[in-house]
């Protein structure tokens, strides 16, 4: 099934370089190398951000149609290459292979929608003569690009959140240097040599894999005008504190819970939880881990659940059948089981699962879990949900914010008055009706509060983050 490289170059400046193979990327399943990367050091890093410094004015002059020509590429090239990325996904990340195409045809569907963005870049005539001091007078505003830009991605999702980042920065014209997760550089390093293969100006792109030792600049340096960082809130806001001046788009973690109203379709409701809770074993800043269900149907849910949770197909994330793969490492794996652990020692009730061997960790539910355990009150970021019960939809609704996070909650009912008050009340980024908070379609935005993050993204929402506003005001007479 490996497609994979023997190495990788990385690439800066837009050019392939190989100066080493000192990064090995291991098959998240079998834990053996399966191939080696470039590893780029401070001098270099500080080559590709010299060079996007020297791109930024001639990446602001390329006209629209030469920046979705650019993407158009992109989109043509990754279609032709749809089923190396998934295979190389699936061996990176250990992510099963029907959700590595499935992450392939988002990687598509981000850079297509930049695409079409990428001529819509609007402003506006502003009336200006709204006293006699202002008559004769006209005004205006454009979007222009803000510069350079770095960006830092993580491990879960290495194509569709990387494209996430680069895909509005061509589609306004902002040069930008990546450092793609040290596990998972593949899809960023591929996604380079596609790009390699287009007109952009020399500077315009380095993707650089590279140790967090040596990634400080990519924070700390001033010449970058922007950091778009997506990882755990711990990184993310240390990042934020070290910036200085620039601006700053944080994609952080989250423990998103759902809601199950009494009048949900059960059955419908326990098929979208188990793929919200489960899906890619559970390494989703969105991926459900909180789950509140009316107590008058609690029983019944609980019992789809747990049947539904025990028959999941385990194993070798290559096999068309698996569900569920491997964390993206056995230390990850180790810490979320003593997480469960400690849950069930403080009094929770295991109710499947439990059971580690290595980096495979079982589908796990609990319900009991005390509210101050790690389990509930930080990101489980693997396959672990708890249940819990409510009976007034106010009190559902307030366990839901009772949380450090708030990126995305999904709430199941078909009353039109507790929709809209859910979309009041609840303290979050996103609030999905009758699915789970894992769902995102990538035009949408993106983003949460408290510590789940700062800023949106969604392709036209991250090219507001990566423009400015120029005025423009006319004396007429």
């Amino acid at each position: 099934m490996s497609v994979l490289q023997s190495s990788y170059p990385y690439y800066l400046a837009n050019r392939a370089e190989a100066p080493n193979t000192d990064l090995a990327v291991t098959d998240k399943y079998s834990g053996e190398v399966a191939t080696r990367v470039a590893l780029a050091d401070s001098a270099a890093i500080n080559r590709g951000i010299a060079a996007a410094v020297d791109a930024a004015e001639p990446m602001a002059r390329m006209a629209a149609y030469e920046r979705q020509a650019v993407l158009d590429h992109c989109v043509q090239r990754f279609r032709e290459r749809a089923e190396e990325l998934a295979v190389a996904l699936c061996i990176e990340a250990g992510k099963p292979i029907k959700d590595a195409r499935g992450e392939v045809t988002r990687l598509i569907d981000t850079f297509r929608i930049a695409a079409e963005e990428s001529t819509r870049m609007k402003g506006e005539l502003q009336t200006l003569d709204i006293s006699p001091r202002a008559r004769g007078y006209r005004g205006m505003w454009k979007r222009v690009p803000i510069g350079p830009c770095s960006f830092i991605s993580p491990f879960n999702f290495p194509l569709n959140l990387a494209a996430h980042k680069i895909a509005p920065a061509l589609a306004v014209g902002c040069p930008f240097v990546m450092k793609p997760a040290s596990r998972t550089p593949l899809g960023a390093l591929i996604m380079g040599e596609v790009l390699a293969e287009t007109d952009l100006p020399i500077g315009a792109f380095s993707i650089l894999p590279c140790s967090r030792d040596g990634a400080d600049l990519f924070t700390v340096d001033d010449r970058l005008k922007l950091l778009s960082f997506t990882g755990s809130p711990e990184v993310g806001w240390d990042l934020k504190a070290r910036c200085g001046r620039k601006k700053v788009v944080l994609e952080l973690g989250g423990n998103a819970a759902v809601i199950v109203d009494h009048d949900a379709d059960i059955d419908d409701a326990v098929e979208r939880i188990i793929f919200g809770a489960f899906y890619q074993s559970g390494q989703s800043c969105i991926g459900v881990q909180r789950i509140i269900i009316h107590q008058s149907i609690y029983a019944e849910v609980k019992e789809k659940l747990v049947a539904k949770t025990a028959s999941l197909i385990a194993g070798d994330p290559r096999d068309e059948n698996t569900f569920i793969g491997p964390m993206i490492s056995e230390g990850e794996a180790s810490r979320l089981d003593r997480w469960i652990q400690e849950a069930v020692a403080g009094g929770a009730r295991l109710l499947c699962g439990g059971k580690r061997d290595g980096a495979m960790l079982e589908a796990t539910l609990l319900e009991g879990v005390d509210r101050s355990a790690s389990a509930y009150t930080e990101e489980a970021f693997g396959p672990l949900a708890i249940l819990s019960s409510f009976e007034s939809f106010d009190d559902a609704l307030a366990e839901v914010n009772d949380s450090r996070f708030g990126l995305q909650a999904g709430v199941f009912t078909r009353d039109f008055y507790k929709i809209q008050k859910a979309w009041d009340v609840l303290d979050v980024g996103g609030v999905v009706v009758g699915d789970v908070p894992s769902y995102r379609v990538d035009n949408m935005p993106y983003g949460g509060v408290k510590d789940s993050g700062l800023g949106r993204e969604g392709v036209l929402f991250a090219m507001e983050d990566m423009t400015e506003i120029r005025n423009l005001v006319i004396r007429m007479r």
